[in-house]
């Protein structure tokens, strides 16, 4: 499932290619057809993300709800004025790679968007460009009240970080007798945290996957979610998760200081990204021991006993 990050760059890449732009919105396949009727012919207004849950909001009040859930995924392209990744969402290889969208028209005329392949939910189309949505959990044309009170039932965001947000963190994950790998995944506790971040910043805080919310200290909650707020905004500028610094990546090592200025080809392979994610029965990075596996809420946590002891 596609993590906070994905879905905040789905947010800033909608209000680039189409912010301020009349939309033409269809269902190809069918089954948003009364949606899309509803948003056919409006224009964009604004785009925003609260943890996995994208808002576009549209001049006339409705708002596109949409959850891409497992298997949900936007793909993109135009003309050559249309700039992007092409494609945002599951299923992903590990690390997220995204691609530039190509455009359709080198020579410069553009004729419209493909023919739609497979089951597109919606298909938003405007002068230079087109987005098409496949496979998502929820897409609903929704009221701006209806929207907020979805926001109303999630816990915080590390990539809005409001005033405030870091307490209200705290309250939840201490409030709590779960495990910490539990409530991190829970998104009325924090927002738009998966399984990827949630095995990295527990490692890169050394904190005992399975220790109660409870017994979390106050200082240690609110290092917690510094920790993650700094590595999901790396991931919208990278476009991939990367929690591992540049000495343990592969080949000629990169100052990581000059992170902006990477090219995708210069970051590190997803062997070399995570410190534990998908690292079951090979050493720890630091200290050696064998990375464990284990299931818990129908989901596969990564830890290094020794470091998270």
């Amino acid at each position: 499932m596609p993590e906070g990050h994905s879905v905040r760059r789905l947010a800033r890449q909608f209000d680039d290619v189409f912010g301020g732009r009349q939309l033409a919105v269809s269902s190809p396949q069918g089954r948003f057809a009364a949606g899309a009727a509803l948003l056919d012919g409006h224009t964009l207004v604004s785009a925003d993300a609260h943890g996995k849950h994208l808002f576009l909001r549209f001049d006339h009040g409705v708002v596109l709800h949409v959850h891409l859930g497992l298997y949900g995924a936007w793909s993109f392209g135009g003309d050559s004025s249309f700039a992007g990744a092409s494609s945002i969402g599951a299923p992903r290889r590990v690390g997220e790679r995204e691609t530039p969208a190509e455009a359709y028209d080198a020579g410069g005329s553009y004729a419209g968007p493909p023919p739609p392949v497979g089951a597109v939910r919606v298909r938003l189309a405007s002068a230079h460009g087109w987005a098409d949505l496949r496979g998502a959990t929820t897409c609903a044309a929704i009221t701006a009240a209806e929207a907020e009170a979805v926001s109303a039932r999630l816990g915080p965001d590390p990539l809005r970080n409001l005033r405030g947000d870091a307490g209200r963190f705290e309250a939840r994950l201490r409030g709590r007798k779960t495990p910490l790998a539990a409530l991190l995944m829970d998104q009325a506790v924090i927002a738009g945290v998966g399984n990827v971040y949630r095995a990295e910043v527990l490692f890169r805080r050394r904190l005992d996957p399975w220790l109660p919310g409870s017994a979390v200290e106050a200082a240690a909650a609110r290092r917690l979610w510094r920790e993650v707020s700094v590595l999901m905004n790396d991931g919208v500028e990278d476009g991939r998760i990367i929690t591992t610094p540049a000495r343990y990546w592969s080949g000629p090592g990169v100052d990581p200081g000059q992170r902006q200025a990477l090219k995708s080809a210069e970051y590190p392979s997803g062997a070399d990204a995570h410190f534990v994610y998908k690292r079951e029965g090979l050493p720890c990075r630091l200290c050696r021991t064998t990375v464990l596996l284990a299931e818990l809420a129908g989901r596969k946590l990564y830890w290094c006993p020794s470091c998270q002891a």
